[in-house]
């Protein structure tokens, strides 16, 4: 295998685990990058640019950038809390005072940190999205404020896999006047320099590679590479919670469409480089290149204390959320304790280690079957901490 960039000294175990995800586990093309107080001591990507990889594919390349599914979400949870941050948001005021129309059938109660911790009680949209209408940032906005809620906000918790972003982005939109994508852009991954977009401009649309699902990779160190009987049961009937989560757009976009890539769904189609990911990520504990550190000391302590902590009422296993931020468990393992980020379904993740000082990012263009810890991406996350 062919792997191109850099390791500083003493990190060569990811540079090792990089290379075995494509010769055991199953990657086409992907790139890793780890930032440690600041400065960058990973920066790898190898195979091809399109998932496909037939001979004639265009190699990898630094800047290459691939769709990071859920791992928007971590990305969008920073919109929220910067706004908090300054003062133009209430985490425990209802989501209805900034969007009168969301307090239809009951909502009232809807904290805007219960939609930040996955406790909003709004997982499922009762008549799905067609594509064409999730493009649509409004058309998702509408739904979610005519939906009843399937539990009492607060009260438990469960993952809002797609719900998720038209909430925030809407409370965004409602408080700055910006779309979600447009103040990301401007307020995070511009001041930054960050390559990461939700809602990919036309100018960036070449340096993104074509993804499409690979086979499950095998078993990595441990990690189960089959889900227990329940949750597998829990994504195959069509009544449960998780299979209409996940398919409350329905049938679900093709996410190589240049018209879903240009679309801002802040759950589901962000769109990064490796080193965007972890440059971002590094950006919310510290600064970056002379960027600005995002995240006072106050934001990053909300960010990741336990808001939501056991059973998952849609992913059907033991999760743990912050505010916007999965946090270290063994649903989705990232580095120690103090580790707050977002994996993507598939295969991407990106986080931050306070304590370290790492910040990691990871991006494939071969999708598999996992949700939230995928063999891949831990195996890297293994090789940081043995670098440590």
């Amino acid at each position: 295998m062919d792997v191109n960039g850099t390791v500083a000294e003493g990190f060569e175990p990811v540079r090792e685990a990089f290379v075995r995800n494509f010769e055991v586990l199953g990657d086409r093309g992907a790139a890793v990058a780890v930032y440690r107080d600041g400065r960058l001591v990973v920066d790898l990507w190898a195979g091809t640019k399109d998932v496909d990889g037939t001979a004639d594919s265009a190699p990898w390349e630094r800047g290459t950038a691939q769709i990071v599914r859920s791992a928007t979400k971590g990305v969008a949870a920073a919109a929220l809390l910067l706004l908090h941050q300054r003062g133009l948001l209430d985490l425990d005021a209802p989501v209805g005072e900034y969007w009168p129309e969301f307090k239809a059938v009951g909502k009232e109660r809807v904290l805007v940190r219960h939609v930040l911790s996955h406790r909003a009680g709004l997982p499922v949209l009762d008549r799905p999205l067609t594509p064409e209408e999730a493009l649509d940032p409004l058309r998702g906005a509408e739904a979610v404020a005519r939906q009843a809620l399937v539990w009492e906000p607060g009260t438990d918790h469960g993952y809002h896999a797609l719900t998720y972003g038209w909430l925030l982005g809407e409370l965004v939109r409602r408080v700055t006047g910006r779309g979600v994508g447009e103040w990301i852009a401007e307020e995070i991954s511009g001041p930054v320099g960050a390559d990461l977009w939700v809602g990919l401009p036309a100018a960036e649309a070449g340096r993104v590679g074509r993804s499409g699902r690979v086979e499950a990779p095998g078993n990595a160190g441990g990690l189960r590479s089959r889900p227990k009987r329940s949750v597998a049961e829990a994504y195959d009937d069509p009544a449960s919670l998780t299979r209409r989560a996940f398919a409350a757009i329905t049938p679900f976009p093709d996410q190589n469409d240049p018209a879903y890539r240009a679309a801002s769904l802040p759950a589901t189609n962000g769109i990064a480089t490796a080193e965007g990911l972890a440059r971002f990520y590094a950006s919310l504990v510290g600064e970056v290149g002379g960027g600005p550190r995002l995240f006072t000391s106050e934001t990053l302590a909300a960010a990741r204390a336990a808001e939501s902590a056991g059973p998952d009422r849609v992913l059907v296993i033991n999760t743990r959320f912050g505010l916007g931020y999965m946090l270290h468990g063994s649903a989705s393992p990232f580095l120690d304790a103090g580790s707050f980020g977002h994996p993507g379904r598939g295969g991407s993740l990106g986080f931050a280690d306070p304590e370290s000082g790492i910040a990691f990012g990871y991006v494939t263009n071969g999708f598999s079957k996992t949700v939230t810890a995928d063999p891949r991406a831990q195996a890297l996350v293994r090789g940081v901490r043995a670098a440590l």
